[in-house]
């Protein structure tokens, strides 16, 4: 999948009023993409547990004039210009568990998070009995992709094609980046990989088991790889 937009957005951590957005694309935001686009809403708990081990990979391509992904913040309020008498408008109010104002009022500001005019190229591993299903919901997809949030809107197809190694895809996104003008920068790899001299390996809580009004993560360990190291993917 090739995933670019002005804005992206791809929280692991993020709660109440401040968003934020790690640099790259999550397990769980790619997973809800997928389902999005396959029209699966609810918890899905056993369809989740189908790719919960399978590996997913992420290459990161800025411009090929910046080092870095840049990130916004947005200034945003909840809640502010609704007519509280109105029934309807209401709804849009935040409120506390039995109803009532929190202390200081409805309107609250938050902060929101966003990667800007970035693209990655997502290598996910999928059921082989789900991959025709798959294939044919990104090219057709249900409800509006996104990458991230609502507001993220995608400026390219995302299906790419499937494939039957990770290096036949980094040679398809490699190509497609050179005619972008983009370049590959970092490499994210599932599970750990000491063999690479500048990775960094993390945790993070971005493995979707339920999705739904309750949603629920289990933790993932990635390899962060720079493109200072010797990565053969790199260009």
């Amino acid at each position: 999948m090739w995933l670019e937009a002005p804005l992206q957005s791809w929280g692991a951590n993020s709660k109440y009023g401040r968003r934020s957005t790690m640099p790259f694309p999550t397990k769980s935001g790619i997973m809800g993409l997928l389902l999005s686009a396959m029209g699966k809403r609810g918890e899905q708990r056993e369809l989740l547990a189908e790719f919960s081990n399978l590996d997913l990979q992420i290459e990161c391509y800025p411009r090929r004039s910046d080092r870095y992904s840049c990130e916004l913040e947005d200034f945003h309020m909840v809640g502010s210009g609704y007519d509280e008498k109105d029934p309807w408008e209401t709804l849009f109010v935040p409120k506390k568990s039995d109803g009532t104002k929190p202390v200081g009022g409805g309107t609250k500001l938050t902060y929101r998070y966003y990667l800007q005019d970035m693209a990655f190229a997502a290598f996910i591993e999928v059921p082989e009995h789900l991959e025709d299903e798959i294939c044919n919901a990104l090219k057709n997809p249900v409800w509006t992709p996104y990458l991230g949030r609502k507001c993220c809107v995608p400026t390219e197809m995302i299906f790419k094609g499937t494939y039957s190694n990770p290096q036949e895809c980094s040679k398809v996104s490699h190509e497609l980046a050179e005619l972008k003008n983009r370049i590959c920068r970092t490499i994210i790899l599932t599970g750990v990989h000491a063999e690479y001299d500048s990775s960094e390996t993390i945790t993070i809580n971005d493995v979707p088991v339920q999705f739904g009004e309750i949603k629920l993560y289990k933790d993932r360990i990635v390899t962060v790889i720079s493109e200072n190291s010797d990565a053969e993917n790199f260009s």
